[in-house]
């Protein structure tokens, strides 16, 4: 770019007024939204785990080449034995399903594994919490004395 079209396009946004930036933004009545995201340790876990019945489902029954036993790569190796070409576009075919499959597999175990993880860390969470706003006798802390903390 030659120093004149750079200068040239400086004035231009320079007449059309500063940059700006706009945040999408909900109307300020709420929207019809009742506030902060809430997920319960039962959504953790029942999305971790449809998740994980997934994941053992595509495994199972999709057809992944160096399985040796797909259909669709032993109809390849057959057509390319008999000299058709379709034989070994059906071998690529089968090669970009492969890698596109095991793609949605790691995503979908990152996901299993990811809600897990989360389950288990917030429940270590909550019990260490609940464990420090104790009083040194075990029982609950009195609301005043965790007023403390938030001033």
């Amino acid at each position: 770019m030659a120093w004149e079209e750079w200068e040239q396009l400086k004035a231009d946004a320079a007449r059309r007024g500063s940059a700006h930036m706009q945040l999408n933004q909900l109307p300020a009545d709420g929207g019809g939204t009742t506030g902060d995201l809430v997920v319960h340790q039962d959504d953790l876990g029942a999305v971790g785990h449809e998740a994980y019945i997934l994941h053992d489902q595509l495994r199972q029954r999709v057809d992944i080449a160096g399985s040796g036993s797909g259909s669709t790569t032993q109809a390849g190796e057959e057509l390319k034995g008999s000299g058709f070409a379709m034989g070994a576009a059906l071998g690529a075919t089968v090669s970009v399903w492969t890698s596109q499959v095991k793609s949605v597999l790691q995503a979908v175990a990152h996901i299993s594994n990811h809600l897990d993880y989360s389950k288990k860390l917030h429940a270590q969470d909550d019990t260490h919490i609940a464990a420090e706003i104790r009083g040194r006798d075990g029982s609950a802390m009195s609301v005043s004395s965790l007023n403390r903390y938030f001033h």
